[in-house]
Protein backbone atom coordinates (compact mmCIF):
# COMPACT_ATOMS: atom_id res chain seq x y z
CA UNK A 1 0.00 0.00 0.00
CA UNK A 2 3.32 2.54 0.79
CA UNK A 3 3.43 2.97 -2.96
CA UNK A 4 0.15 2.85 -3.96
CA UNK A 5 -0.89 5.96 -1.18
CA UNK A 6 -3.92 7.94 -2.36
CA UNK A 7 -4.14 11.65 -0.62
CA UNK A 8 -7.43 11.75 -2.41
CA UNK A 9 -8.81 8.61 -1.57
CA UNK A 10 -8.02 9.11 2.13
CA UNK A 11 -9.90 12.12 1.90
CA UNK A 12 -12.86 10.46 0.29
CA UNK A 13 -13.12 7.63 2.87
CA UNK A 14 -13.16 10.16 5.85
CA UNK A 15 -16.14 12.20 3.91
CA UNK A 16 -17.81 9.07 3.32
CA UNK A 17 -17.90 7.97 7.03
CA UNK A 18 -18.72 10.89 8.02
CA UNK A 19 -21.69 10.72 5.88
CA UNK A 20 -22.57 7.31 6.72
CA UNK A 21 -22.77 8.56 10.33
CA UNK A 22 -25.34 11.04 9.50
CA UNK A 23 -23.09 14.18 9.67
CA UNK A 24 -23.41 14.90 5.91
CA UNK A 25 -23.26 18.44 7.71
CA UNK A 26 -19.92 18.69 9.04
CA UNK A 27 -17.57 20.00 6.39
CA UNK A 28 -13.94 18.97 5.51
CA UNK A 29 -11.83 21.43 5.07
CA UNK A 30 -8.43 21.74 2.97
CA UNK A 31 -5.37 24.33 3.34
CA UNK A 32 -2.17 24.63 1.66
CA UNK A 33 -0.92 24.59 5.14
CA UNK A 34 0.17 21.23 6.66
CA UNK A 35 -1.46 20.19 9.76
CA UNK A 36 1.36 17.49 10.22
CA UNK A 37 2.51 18.55 14.02
CA UNK A 38 0.00 20.00 16.28
CA UNK A 39 1.58 23.14 16.05
CA UNK A 40 1.47 23.34 12.50
CA UNK A 41 -2.46 22.31 12.70
CA UNK A 42 -3.13 25.30 15.02
CA UNK A 43 -1.73 27.79 13.07
CA UNK A 44 -3.17 26.32 10.10
CA UNK A 45 -6.84 26.25 11.60
CA UNK A 46 -6.58 29.20 13.75
CA UNK A 47 -7.29 27.46 17.07
CA UNK A 48 -5.39 26.66 20.16
CA UNK A 49 -3.00 23.46 20.60
CA UNK A 50 -5.59 21.99 22.81
CA UNK A 51 -8.56 22.07 20.42
CA UNK A 52 -6.44 19.99 17.57
CA UNK A 53 -7.34 16.45 17.73
CA UNK A 54 -4.53 13.61 18.02
CA UNK A 55 -5.61 10.44 16.65
CA UNK A 56 -3.34 7.78 17.66
CA UNK A 57 -3.45 4.01 16.62
CA UNK A 58 -2.21 2.30 19.53
CA UNK A 59 -2.01 -1.81 19.92
CA UNK A 60 -3.23 -2.83 22.79
CA UNK A 61 -2.00 -6.35 22.86
CA UNK A 62 -1.33 -6.59 19.20
CA UNK A 63 -4.66 -5.51 18.13
CA UNK A 64 -5.48 -1.88 17.03
CA UNK A 65 -7.37 0.78 19.06
CA UNK A 66 -7.72 4.73 18.05
CA UNK A 67 -6.62 6.76 21.09
CA UNK A 68 -8.04 10.51 20.53
CA UNK A 69 -6.12 13.26 22.51
CA UNK A 70 -6.17 16.81 22.83
CA UNK A 71 -3.18 17.92 21.53
CA UNK A 72 -1.31 19.34 23.85
CA UNK A 73 -1.24 15.87 26.00
CA UNK A 74 0.78 12.87 25.75
CA UNK A 75 -0.91 9.48 25.99
CA UNK A 76 -0.24 7.11 29.39
CA UNK A 77 0.28 3.79 27.21
CA UNK A 78 -0.79 2.00 30.75
CA UNK A 79 -4.04 3.69 31.00
CA UNK A 80 -4.63 2.74 27.29
CA UNK A 81 -3.93 -0.84 28.07
CA UNK A 82 -6.08 -0.71 31.39
CA UNK A 83 -9.02 1.14 29.38
CA UNK A 84 -8.92 -1.58 27.22
CA UNK A 85 -8.56 -4.53 29.67
CA UNK A 86 -5.28 -5.41 28.03
CA UNK A 87 -1.30 -5.63 29.56
CA UNK A 88 0.29 -3.92 27.27
CA UNK A 89 -0.34 -0.64 24.70
CA UNK A 90 1.85 0.59 22.37
CA UNK A 91 1.62 2.95 19.92
CA UNK A 92 1.50 1.63 16.25
CA UNK A 93 4.12 1.92 13.88
CA UNK A 94 3.34 4.61 11.17
CA UNK A 95 4.01 2.08 8.41
CA UNK A 96 1.49 -0.33 10.83
CA UNK A 97 -0.86 2.42 9.99
CA UNK A 98 -0.23 3.19 6.74
CA UNK A 99 -0.17 -0.53 5.49
CA UNK A 100 -3.45 -1.59 7.75
CA UNK A 101 -5.47 1.64 7.04
CA UNK A 102 -4.43 3.69 4.35
CA UNK A 103 -3.32 6.95 6.58
CA UNK A 104 -0.33 8.89 7.15
CA UNK A 105 0.77 10.01 9.96
CA UNK A 106 0.00 13.67 10.29
CA UNK A 107 -3.22 12.97 8.52
CA UNK A 108 -4.46 10.07 10.64
CA UNK A 109 -8.30 10.78 11.45
CA UNK A 110 -10.94 9.03 14.01
CA UNK A 111 -13.22 8.00 10.76
CA UNK A 112 -12.86 6.11 8.08
CA UNK A 113 -11.65 2.84 8.84
CA UNK A 114 -12.32 -0.10 7.03
CA UNK A 115 -14.06 -1.99 10.30
CA UNK A 116 -14.71 0.24 13.58
CA UNK A 117 -11.87 0.14 16.00
CA UNK A 118 -11.68 0.57 19.92
CA UNK A 119 -11.82 4.09 20.65
CA UNK A 120 -10.82 6.02 23.69
CA UNK A 121 -11.44 10.00 24.17
CA UNK A 122 -9.67 11.58 26.59
CA UNK A 123 -11.47 13.18 29.20
CA UNK A 124 -9.40 16.58 28.26
CA UNK A 125 -11.25 16.69 25.08
CA UNK A 126 -14.96 17.33 26.94
CA UNK A 127 -13.97 21.01 27.88
CA UNK A 128 -13.86 22.32 24.37
CA UNK A 129 -17.07 23.50 22.51
CA UNK A 130 -15.02 22.30 19.10
CA UNK A 131 -12.26 20.24 18.29
CA UNK A 132 -10.63 19.92 14.80
CA UNK A 133 -9.50 16.58 13.38
CA UNK A 134 -7.63 15.58 10.49
CA UNK A 135 -9.54 14.23 7.49
CA UNK A 136 -6.94 11.72 6.14
CA UNK A 137 -4.48 13.97 5.03
CA UNK A 138 -2.12 16.82 6.43
CA UNK A 139 -3.62 19.08 4.40
CA UNK A 140 -7.51 18.11 4.91
CA UNK A 141 -9.25 18.66 8.59
CA UNK A 142 -12.49 19.12 10.21
CA UNK A 143 -14.22 20.60 13.65
CA UNK A 144 -16.74 18.24 15.32
CA UNK A 145 -18.25 18.48 18.92
CA UNK A 146 -16.27 16.00 21.21
CA UNK A 147 -19.79 14.62 22.60
CA UNK A 148 -20.94 13.75 19.02
CA UNK A 149 -17.42 12.13 17.88
CA UNK A 150 -18.05 10.25 20.93
CA UNK A 151 -21.26 8.83 19.49
CA UNK A 152 -19.92 8.51 15.84
CA UNK A 153 -16.94 6.23 16.66
CA UNK A 154 -18.90 4.44 19.30
CA UNK A 155 -15.87 5.22 22.29
CA UNK A 156 -15.15 5.55 25.60
CA UNK A 157 -14.23 8.18 28.03
CA UNK A 158 -11.19 7.53 30.14
CA UNK A 159 -8.39 9.43 31.41
CA UNK A 160 -5.80 9.16 29.40
CA UNK A 161 -3.01 11.83 29.84
CA UNK A 162 0.69 11.26 31.15
CA UNK A 163 0.61 13.74 34.14
CA UNK A 164 3.50 16.25 34.13
CA UNK A 165 5.31 14.12 37.17
CA UNK A 166 5.18 11.06 34.35
CA UNK A 167 6.84 12.69 31.51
Amino acid sequence: MLENYDAESAVERVRSALDEAGAADIAIKRAEGTIFTVQDAAKTVGAPPEEILKSLVFLVDGNPCLVLMSGINRVDARAVARALGGRKAKMAQPEYVLEHFGFKVGGVPPVGYPSRLPALLDEDLFVHAIVWAAAGTDHAFFPIAPDRLLDMVGGTRAVLKKEAAER
